[in-house]
């Protein structure tokens, strides 16, 4: 909750984003000097933004859950998962991150006040990892608007907040970023210093509109390989297209095969570092130390060409035939693949 000391941070990072120059008028100013504004226009301009900003923040909640006693998720987040949440419709609809709400026999929202209500999971998208959840009640706060993360640039100011405190930030850069677990996104937007509260934090431009959601902590926030540690936030703008999908179904219509792999790049080979339990990669018989070098007869180049191979080979439930090295075998495995979402065991309800 947003206490008395996230407070005063609140202030001050509010305070200092609207004061930022924004990277545009930079580049601008680069090319022509405009005549200045008058002190009073600077100040007014100044106190809207704040004003935009501190409302944006308002929205932002706290989320707890417990996880269902069966979760297959139990192994890798835990029983009790906690991160925040951004309120973006009248109705109670929470925008947040996948992995701290699936799964759950319990999920509360907490606002600024202490106030807890209790919600459910909307849906939950594999693709993107994001989840949208809904509270019993609505929410006492202003929800915020969607912002245009496409116009999100490196080096521009942002303002991180989370349940715990908010506090300004920068795009470290923007790029394709490819996970683990079978995931791929585009136009990642990528912040430093780094924040260790990032679940579901909400990304905030200065207009006071929702940029992007906070997912991972990671090392290399300015490129790859490079050692420079930040935050990584799914942009808003992956959500618009399927929002009405996921409010109407609970996920998209156009849904990936999955696996159930987590896999590691060491010298272009793929190195299978985890199977999930009860996952087709699992009853397909593929286990931790597995080389997969091919899909469907064809020698990969990595895990992204791996994984978008995968994804265009056909819907959830397709048969995927992998050559795989298993000790001092090759063989040639077929993986019925599924839809992630179905892996998961049963959702709340209100």
């Amino acid at each position: 909750m947003h206490a008395a000391l996230p407070l005063r941070i609140l202030a001050s990072a509010v305070l200092a984003l609207a004061l930022v120059m924004p990277q545009s008028a930079v580049r601008a100013a680069d090319k022509a000097a405009p005549p200045a504004p008058a002190p009073a226009a600077a100040a007014a301009d100044t106190d809207e933004a704040a004003t935009r900003l501190r409302e944006a923040v308002g929205a932002v909640v706290r989320i707890r859950m417990k996880a269902l006693r069966d979760a297959t998720s139990m192994e890798l987040l835990g029983p009790d998962r906690e991160g925040t949440g951004v309120v973006i419709d009248s109705s109670g609809l929470i925008l947040t991150i996948g992995y701290i709400v699936v799964e759950a026999s319990r999920i509360e929202v907490f606002t600024a006040d202490g106030r807890s209500v209790p919600a459910a999971l909307v849906a939950f998208d594999q693709p993107t990892g994001l989840a949208l959840l809904r509270s019993s009640t609505p929410v006492p706060v202003r929800p915020v608007e969607l912002g245009d993360s496409t116009r999100l640039e490196a080096t521009e100011a942002v303002l991180v907040a989370s349940a715990v405190a908010a506090d300004v930030a920068y795009v470290a850069s923007r790029r394709t970023f490819t996970g683990y677990w079978e995931y791929i996104l585009e136009d990642a937007i990528f912040t430093a210093p780094p924040r260790g509260d990032f679940a579901g934090a909400a990304l905030i431009g200065r207009d006071g509109r929702l940029l992007g959601i906070g997912s991972l902590f990671v090392a290399d926030a300015v490129q790859p390989r490079v050692n420079f540690p930040g935050n990584m936030f799914i942009p808003v703008n992956a959500l618009r297209p399927i929002l009405g999908d996921l409010i109407a179904n609970g996920r998209r219509t156009d849904a990936r095969p999955w696996l159930g792999l987590h896999t590691q790049e060491i010298q272009g080979r793929i190195v299978v570092t985890r199977v999930t339990p009860e996952s087709p990669a699992q009853k397909a018989g593929l286990r931790r130390g597995d080389i997969i070098t091919a899909l469907d007869g064809q020698e990969l180049a990595g895990q992204a060409d791996m994984y978008k191979r995968l994804w265009a080979y056909g819907k959830p439930g397709v048969k995927v035939p992998l050559r795989v090295l298993q000790g001092n075998r090759m063989l040639e495995v077929g993986v019925e693949s599924m839809d992630r979402f179905d892996h998961f065991r049963g959702q709340p309800t209100l």
